[in-house]
């Protein structure tokens, strides 16, 4: 009998997924059965931007946490698909800092040109994942929005790759209740527009709170207040920008610090990342992880000690993204079809404790990519995913991060080189902070 994978999830990771067993079938090689759940109603994950918020249609919690006018907050030249390189995709060379809408295009024309959309099941959010000991076999219920019907099917394999940006983590405030402003999750922001002329406060030091601050300034609000709980982000900021210790208290519309200092605020953002959640699994199956480099419990990052048979992909603290999610893919496929073997669980947990260790001892964010980038490349060293030089990627990441230092309002002004095609990024036709139209149309004009 066929082998049966069922993957949760068709974003990034899921579409990796996909894209890899088709990798193994273009090159003759029998797969297995292959059903991917999907509880949105288009792939993308989320790149699937939707003006909703809270509950969908379908009264399901809304997954997306994408909002419009982002733009990559890292260069693209770090995510590159090895199989299918930016300038493949478009035609031609294009800058290193692309919005919301032409990476989107980007990621769905690999999966297009790989034929896998009928592998998914769109609408079908999956209600419980069980193992059973006697049978090998993995139980997945799932809810079929479209003909209103829950059911039930076995899989020998199962792969989540629902990602951990969709459950935020929402502290509680002295007087959020009687707050004269809006209040919301990072998770729940759609449009800088809403807050033009408004005083804003953020509170978090994580990506979403550099950009979502930067999105408002550039769409005009007149103030942006960043309170942290141990340190400052320390960038060369705009004037009417500030940062300031830990939130103690909001009275009316007044927010204190922890220093006693206090500011009038309009609306307050929370920027306090995700969970990483997944109730529809078994107890037993449920991965249970802080945000790490390298979470416990997932021998090279993606198999479930407890269970082989189960893996989970881009459960990390990224630095690289899609590229390590296909190193990831490409990896899983090959456990499946029975190309790799998996150690002893001894010898798993030895493994994990290694990496563990090395990755508390990282001195800077510098020694965290050049590791993130030896972890990718050790998984794509197992398989036939394509080469690709980790090393140009890991200097694309580090000439970002030195470009943020010198100025974080230009920094997406700079480009880089393809790891894959060597081609240097061209200037993009407008300054990022002049860029107000994000639209796949407008940013693929050769001139503003």
């Amino acid at each position: 009998m066929t082998k049966r994978v069922a993957i949760i999830g068709a974003g990034p990771s899921g579409l990796a997924q996909l894209r890899a067993f088709q990798s193994a079938m273009g090159k003759g090689a029998e797969i297995p059965e292959i059903v991917c759940y999907e509880k949105q109603s288009n792939w993308g994950g989320l790149w699937n931007y939707t003006w909703r918020t809270g509950l969908d249609e379908y009264g399901e919690p809304v997954h997306a946490s994408m909002y419009r006018y982002l733009w990559s907050n890292g260069p693209k030249e770090g995510l590159e698909f090895a199989d299918y390189s930016f300038e493949e995709h478009f035609g031609r060379p294009i800058a290193s800092y692309p919005p919301r809408a032409v990476l989107y295009d980007y990621i769905e024309g690999r999966v297009k040109k790989a034929g896998v959309r009928d592998w998914i099941r769109f609408n079908s959010p999956v209600r419980h994942v069980s193992y059973c000991e006697d049978t090998g076999l993995f139980t997945v219920i799932a809810q079929d929005h479209e003909k209103d019907r829950e059911y039930a099917e076995e899989y020998d394999y199962v792969i989540v790759a629902s990602g951990h940006f969709s459950t935020p983590n929402v502290p509680h405030f002295d007087g959020f209740d009687t707050f004269n402003g809006r209040v919301l999750h990072a998770h729940d922001f759609r449009d800088a527009m809403e807050f033009k002329n408004k005083d804003i406060l953020i509170i978090g030091t994580s990506y979403s709170a550099e950009d979502i601050g930067s999105q408002c300034w550039k769409y005009g609000c007149k103030s942006v207040t960043v309170s942290h709980r141990t340190a400052p982000m320390g960038y060369k900021w705009p004037d009417n920008w500030k940062e300031v210790p830990l939130l103690q208290k909001v009275e009316r519309n007044t927010a204190t610090f922890k220093d006693g200092s206090s500011t009038e605020v309009d609306a307050i953002i929370l920027c306090t990342g995700y969970l990483h959640h997944f109730p529809f699994m078994a107890e037993e199956l449920k991965l249970k992880t802080n945000n790490r480099l390298y979470p416990v419990n997932l021998y090279n990052g993606v198999v479930w000690t407890k269970n082989p048979k189960l893996m989970y992909l881009g459960m990390q603290d990224q630095w690289y993204t899609f590229n390590m999610f296909d190193a990831q893919a490409w990896y899983a496929r090959d456990i499946i079809m029975g190309r790799l073997d998996v150690p002893s669980e001894e010898e798993m947990f030895a493994d994990i404790d290694k990496w563990r260790e090395e990755e508390d001892s990282l001195p800077d964010d510098y020694a965290a990519i050049t590791f993130q980038g030896n972890y990718t490349l050790h998984l794509m060293s197992l398989t036939d995913y394509p080469d690709f030089d980790v090393t140009d990627s890991n200097q694309a990441f580090f000439e970002w991060k030195k470009h943020k230092k010198e100025n974080i309002m230009t920094f997406r002004d700079n480009g880089y080189r393809s790891a894959l095609t060597g081609t240097m990024a061209p200037a993009h036709h407008t300054p990022w902070k002049d860029a107000l139209d994000d639209s796949l149309e407008s940013y693929l004009q050769t001139e503003a």
